[in-house]
């Protein structure tokens, strides 16, 4: 009689050892594997995926990623991935070399599908200086952005749609209040102050939007080379139209334009962040956070009455 008993006692403790370890692996949240070109779609597929997601961001923060050059850990890391992030618009050539020499077979996002693209002159000769791809700097794009990681994402992994689609409309809404936050704070300053030097052409969806004036040394492209006359021509624009908002970008050497401020008599002003996000430490860990810092910056340029400090 004991020993039945114990032998009912073993089997009930193996039952109950088998009904937690099923619900524990039950309540462990599913991680669908996701790689993005470079740190801001980074932000936002977290945004998106929430806790559905293990995003691997290939161009991480402050990385340029027009120069990025993908290693053998970045092809392993995208033969894991369901779904593979890219912004599009000609700006990371090397995603889809990367896809298709690590023979990738899962599902691509082009996160920019939709967006207008800007058009761009081509006087200073870059091969692809017909469109500008930096459209995240105008956050109703991003809203864009977000519409195509959400539905991605949903078609990788079905069971997680309504969680995507919930996360993608509560940061639609956020995005839309950047938006008309930002238009507030530009609004009050006067057109003829909305004129900022940066150290190359990557703001122009965000002054196209809110009617700013941008000029850059450089071109859309960071591995361009301004030449003499144009940085002259700028010197001479900055000391005419008594412009004092100028600023380098976070991946840029801050070398060229610190020369410019010096020559044409300003003084640089705060980082801004254009193509990558700050560190995790820094002003623009997250995409909304890069705005904001980023229209701060600007508006403190453009409003100030004297060189920035």
């Amino acid at each position: 009689m004991k020993r039945i008993a114990i032998q009912r006692m073993a089997w009930f403790t193996l039952a109950v050892s088998g009904w937690w370890a099923l619900t524990a692996h039950a309540a462990e949240p599913v991680l669908v594997p996701v790689v993005a070109s470079f740190s801001i779609l980074g932000d936002l597929v977290q945004v998106v995926g929430g806790e559905r997601v293990k995003v691997t961001t290939l161009a991480g923060p402050n990385a340029d990623a027009h120069e990025f050059t993908p290693k053998p850990a970045h092809a392993k890391a995208l033969l894991d991935a369901h779904l593979f992030v890219v912004n599009g618009l000609n700006f990371e050539p090397w995603a889809l070399k990367l896809a298709k020499s690590a023979d990738y077979k899962g599902d691509t996002v082009v996160a920019s599908k939709g967006v207008t693209p800007r058009q761009m002159a081509t006087e200073r000769g870059h091969v692809h200086a017909e469109i500008d791809p930096h459209a995240w700097q105008n956050p109703l794009n991003v809203i864009l952005y977000v519409a195509n990681i959400a539905t991605g994402l949903s078609k990788v992994d079905p069971s997680g749609a309504a969680i995507y689609q919930d996360n993608a409309r509560a940061y639609i809404g956020r995005l839309k209040d950047l938006d008309a936050q930002a238009q507030s704070r530009l609004d009050a300053i006067a057109p003829d102050r909305r004129r900022v030097i940066t150290s190359h052409d990557a703001f122009g969806y965000l002054a196209t939007r809110y009617s700013i004036v941008m000029l850059s040394p450089e071109g859309i492209s960071t591995d361009s080379q301004p030449s003499a006359r144009h940085v002259a021509d700028l010197i001479r624009q900055i000391k005419r139209e008594n412009i004092k908002a100028v600023f380098v970008e976070n991946m840029r050497n801050p070398k060229l334009i610190n020369q410019l401020g010096k020559d044409a008599g300003v003084t640089v002003g705060a980082t801004l962040y254009s193509d990558a996000l700050s560190d995790a430490d820094g002003p623009a860990a997250t995409y909304l956070k890069m705005m904001n810092h980023n229209l701060t910056q600007l508006v403190t340029g453009m409003t100030s009455p004297s060189p920035i400090r």
